[in-house]
């Protein structure tokens, strides 16, 4: 037999790169079709109820024996329940169908099941576009739902509204309020231990890069300043490729204290200085605390200086009672703050 040369191996991948190629275009065709036909069924099932005249009795008849009708004939896959997401799919997305086609090329049906059960058009929207666009999986996804990603996002963004001329427009995409670091498994009381919490991030630093957001990469750990004869180490350092800026961050385990805010202005002014490119916005630099104080945030730095933040930080997946209370809290102290400026 005649040896193989490295010529033939780069042609045997260019061959099973084609056929992968092939075989990701032939299930997203298959998925594509799919989704549709499952749109158009539930579409058949809802007119079919309305033709009744006791609309919910009538509908559970209707699924029930659907179910079983398309069990006998066609075989699983078409249990109660999933004839009952199929409905539910119709009825959260009426006009799915025009434009499933931008939509659904990297959804998959249990991508869907997950976006459909919530209630909010507007974090629907959300979570489809994220997850077309960020291609995540349906784990990911399931988990950003359970974080209240979303509507963490939206309630910083309102929040930090105020402070967005300076860097640019969509910052408020990109800094939450609190950060959900339930996948790192330490313990919730942290106190005094930053290296642990930081050690813990860098470990898990691909789920901490899902959880700060669109375009962060890692840059450095305890990456060192100098000014003179003094050297200052930031915890963590990243670029947004999309802010097209430096993002520092400063990790605290206990309350935040106005020295930890002066410290986080020094940082920044430095980092500006001695490291920011040409072409590259001013940093931005984010403390990572366990917990703040209102007074402290409202008459320091952090209310007039556009380019630091403050965000607490949780190390366990809040239920969604605790979710809408903290968000609430959140709406609730912006909304002091538009009065107190008034």
């Amino acid at each position: 037999m005649k040896k193989i040369i490295k010529t033939d191996n780069q042609f045997f991948a260019e061959i099973a790169g084609i056929i992968k190629e092939a075989r990701c275009k032939a299930y997203q065709a298959v998925n594509h079709v799919m989704i549709q036909s499952y749109w158009h069924i539930g579409k058949r099932i809802v007119e079919r109820e309305q033709d009744g005249n006791e609309r919910a009795q009538y509908g559970e008849y209707l699924i029930v024996n659907l179910s079983r009708y398309l069990t006998d004939v066609l075989g699983d896959g078409f249990s109660e329940a999933n004839i009952r997401n199929i409905r539910q799919f119709y009825l959260k997305f009426p006009f799915f169908d025009k434009f499933a086609t931008h939509c659904v090329a990297n959804l998959s049906w249990t991508h869907l099941r997950l976006i459909m059960r919530l209630d909010n058009e507007n974090e629907r929207d959300y979570y489809l576009r994220e997850t077309q666009e960020q291609n995540w999986s349906s784990r990911v996804l399931e988990r950003n739902i359970k974080s209240g990603y979303y509507r963490r996002l939206i309630s910083s963004k309102k929040t930090i509204s105020k402070n967005l001329t300076a860097i640019n427009q969509n910052t408020s995409d990109f800094v939450k309020d609190p950060y959900i670091l339930e996948f790192l498994n330490v313990p919730e009381d942290l106190s005094g231990k930053e290296t642990l919490l930081e050690a813990a991030l860098v470990e898990n630093l691909q789920k901490f890069l899902l959880e700060l957001g669109k375009g962060f990469s890692f840059v450095a750990r305890q990456q060192r300043i100098s000014a003179e004869n003094e050297h200052f180490y930031i915890d963590l350092v990243f670029y947004n490729y999309i802010l097209k800026c430096f993002v520092i961050i400063d990790l605290k385990t206990q309350k935040l204290t106005h020295q930890d805010m002066g410290q986080m202005d020094m940082y920044v002014r430095m980092f500006d200085e001695l490291k920011r490119q040409v072409g590259d916005n001013p940093t931005i630099g984010i403390i990572l605390c366990a917990d703040k104080s209102e007074t402290i945030v409202k008459y320091s730095i952090l209310n007039e200086n556009k380019r630091i933040f403050a965000s607490k930080y949780k190390t366990v997946l809040p239920s969604e009672k605790e979710l809408a209370q903290m968000i609430e809290k959140s709406n609730r102290k912006l909304l002091d703050y538009k009065k107190s400026v008034q």
